[in-house]
């Protein structure tokens, strides 16, 4: 802040800032006070004029974590900037607020994920702000395809059970052949294969677990979950015994028969690759104690490789002084 002006312009890039898109900064902020009273709670603005072109970049450049936009005396360009941010995947996910003496429907229509209209109270205007920024990063935490928690979430869950002191065990699948599986059927069959290990993960850690599972998509055919100790052995097992009866059924009849195909590796040597099987790395804090995520993800990952280094299915389990075992499926 500065002056005593309600907010004062700065150059601020990247998802923390907001973008507040105007014809007339001072007097957009004179006419609306509630805004102005928002703004003072986030002191991360950056202004800009009401262009399409230079805002689609300024965008691109540096996407921010809300834009506001504030019609004026002219609602053509706020409805053009809306729909020509919202009409490019890359800009589309920023939350777009249209502040507007008119009728609410228009802006909502063109594209904005709330809009603010003239008879509303600086209590509404607030709260509806801030349901906006959360539902924003709420979005940017899900895995787009699988709807799964993404990395940045599974982050907050490892810190939230280390913070609590809770013991758990915390399980890394990854498939095996996947990327061969890929080569030979395609990307609309190997999403479809994400998928199903997606709602197999969390089916069996929800049924066997309730509330007290975690399911996340680290990317790719990488996942990651989080159970109670005492539901380790149960859930590992329904997870590599199901997995192993569905997977087959993602083959053709003549590969599913012959249980493998005739891939090509990198020097393009023919050679046999099988049929997909699941591979997961386990850590837990029975026997060690973590203080860092980082720590659980570097030994889950270590246990994964360890894993992926055997024949089929299974899971392997870290335990202290060295010791781990596998088990496949029963």
């Amino acid at each position: 802040m500065g002056n005593g002006a309600p907010i004062e312009s700065s150059a601020h890039t990247g998802r923390d800032a907001v973008l507040l898109v105007h014809h007339d900064l001072a007097s957009a902020l004179r006419r609306d006070v509630r805004l102005a009273a928002w703004l003072t709670s986030h002191p991360e603005v950056d202004d800009v004029p009401m262009d399409v072109a230079s805002l689609h970049e300024h965008v691109l450049r540096a996407p921010p974590r809300l834009i506001m936009l504030e019609d004026g005396a002219d609602m053509a360009t706020p409805l053009a900037l809306i729909r020509r941010l919202k009409s490019d995947p890359t800009t589309a996910i920023t939350p777009i607020v249209l502040v507007t003496r008119d009728d609410a429907s228009v802006g909502l229509d063109a594209g904005a994920d709330d809009v603010l209209v003239a008879d509303m109270s600086s209590e509404e205007v607030r709260a509806r702000l801030n349901a906006v920024l959360r539902r924003s990063e709420r979005d940017l935490d899900v895995h787009p395809s699988t709807r799964l928690p993404g990395a940045r979430a599974i982050d907050v869950e490892l810190r939230r059970r280390l913070t609590l002191g809770e013991g758990f065990a915390a399980g890394y699948a990854d498939l095996d052949h996947f990327k061969e599986f890929n080569d030979r059927y395609g990307y609309h069959h190997g999403n479809r294969v994400i998928l199903l290990v997606s709602k197999l993960l969390h089916d069996v850690v929800k049924g066997r677990c309730g509330t007290a599972g975690f399911v996340g998509h680290i990317g790719g055919d990488d996942f990651l979950f989080v159970i109670p100790l005492e539901a380790m052995a149960v859930v590992c097992d329904d997870i590599i015994a199901i997995f192993d009866e569905l997977i087959p059924y993602q083959y053709s009849e003549q590969d599913r028969d012959m249980g493998y195909f005739f891939g090509k590796d990198r020097r393009g040597q023919l050679h046999r690759v099988p049929l997909m099987s699941l591979s997961i790395g386990v850590v837990t804090t029975q026997t060690r104690r973590f203080t860092l995520v980082s720590e659980v993800s570097d030994l889950a990952t270590e246990m994964k490789t360890y894993a992926k280094g055997r024949p089929g299915s299974l899971w392997a389990v870290d335990r202290r002084g060295g010791e781990q075992g596998t088990r496949n499926a029963p």
